[in-house]
């Protein structure tokens, strides 16, 4: 039987991943939902004319779905080789969604529905917030951290299972590593085997986050990727069974894994704090995001952070900056979670049956934003809608109000 196209995308996606890993790049695979043999490993400029050449047959089999994801992987292998494009154009190759942004007011509306939460449970806003906040969820030892997260998942999987409509079973590790790097947890693997690895670096350890990443990282990736494996094996499916985080399934899988408390813990008021706050987050490292590829100064860029976010300091706004406005792959990725985050906050308040169709679609198989718009054609515009302040510019930024 002759290899299909998405076959021919697998294979070239797994020779350049082992290129990569046995150098010790950074890999290309992030979770291998059909694991296979890998095929011998393919030099960048390789995969790149092989990606190209797919694409053309793509094109001309009028597959738009396949079409998105090979361009998602050009735009990133063309980056890693030297080429700089426009933040927009890499995002749309790459995320799938554009990068207008969000309005400068709808960013402080949604940091004042934050802060008013913060205030009920007797925290105030400024330098020593996060402190406060993680006193308040009640800090817990990293090495409890591990078991928590495990507990928390147990507890709330038949919750996830039955508003996602998942069945597939999973088979769940948690590592404790030290990895610099923005994450603080990250979740990866092949098939129904699942590691979760938290790193001692970043992570900070409260009960509140336990529940937060148990719903985010194995409930929300570990859950949904594994039934992405059940949906593969029952038979050929017409999507790449390759989960990369340059490619557009990933605002779809960064937004719902961010914002499922919010459709399972609605009355927790401790994780929906976290979460809102969170929330307020994603956007303000948006809007760091457009600035900083906006030719903004460093200094405004850290100005502007300082005023939005009295408790970040001097190393996580530098860390915020050079991750998205340096590092070719975080230069992508990292718009996923505000363009997801955002996109999903509203589904939450949208009527119950629109959110149950979208849920249980993504946990069945990767979506990308173009599918989230036929689900919900009335839902937001992802990346944002643009409008005053969303595309900021010297000192038009630095002097948005917090």
């Amino acid at each position: 039987m002759s290899e299909t196209l998405y076959e021919a995308l697998e294979q070239v996606l797994r020779g350049w991943h082992r290129y990569e890993t046995e150098l010790g790049n950074s890999p290309v695979i992030d979770f291998d939902c059909a694991p296979a043999p890998a095929p011998a490993a393919l030099g960048r400029l390789e995969a790149l004319r092989r990606l190209r050449s797919l694409l053309d047959r793509a094109r001309k089999a009028e597959d738009d779905r396949l079409v998105r994801e090979i361009e998602a992987q050009l735009a990133y292998l063309s980056t890693l080789l030297g080429e700089h494009l426009a933040l927009d154009i890499y995002v749309r190759r790459t995320q799938g969604c554009g990068t207008r942004g969000w309005p400068a007011d709808y960013v402080t509306e949604r940091g004042d529905e934050a802060r008013r939460l913060l205030a009920d449970a007797g925290i105030a806003w400024g330098p020593n917030t996060a402190h406060d906040l993680n006193r308040a969820e009640g800090i817990i030892t990293a090495e409890a951290a591990a078991e928590a997260v495990s507990l928390e998942a147990a507890s709330f999987e038949p919750r996830v299972r039955t508003a996602v409509g998942a069945t597939a079973p999973y088979d769940l590790t948690i590592e404790a590593v030290r990895v610099d790097a923005y994450w603080s947890y990250w979740l990866d693997g092949a098939g129904r085997t699942v590691r979760l690895r938290i790193n001692l670096e970043r992570a900070a350890f409260t009960v509140v986050q336990a529940r937060l990443f148990a719903l985010h990282e194995v409930l929300g990736h570990g859950l949904q990727s594994a039934g992405f494996h059940a949906a593969f094996a029952r038979g050929k499916q017409e999507w790449l069974p390759l989960l990369t985080v340059h490619s557009p399934c990933q605002v779809v899988l960064e937004g719902l894994a961010q914002s499922l408390p919010l459709f399972v813990a609605a009355d927790d008021h401790q994780l929906m704090t976290r979460v809102r706050l969170e929330h307020y987050l994603q956007l303000v490292c948006a809007e760091l995001h457009l600035a900083i590829n906006s030719g903004v100064s460093v200094d405004a860029c850290a100005a502007h952070a300082v005023s939005r976010v009295p408790f970040w300091d001097d190393t996580q706004i530098a860390d915020i900056l050079a991750d998205r406005g340096a590092d070719p792959l975080l230069r992508t990725y990292l718009w996923a979670y505000p363009a997801g985050f955002d996109w999903f906050m509203a589904l939450a308040e949208a009527p119950p049956a629109t959110a149950a169709n979208v849920l249980r679609a993504a946990y069945h198989r990767p979506l990308h934003p173009a599918d989230l718009a036929d689900l919900w054609p009335d839902g937001p515009v992802i990346g944002g809608p643009g409008g005053r302040g969303s595309c900021p510019l010297g000192t038009r930024l630095s002097s948005g109000s917090p």
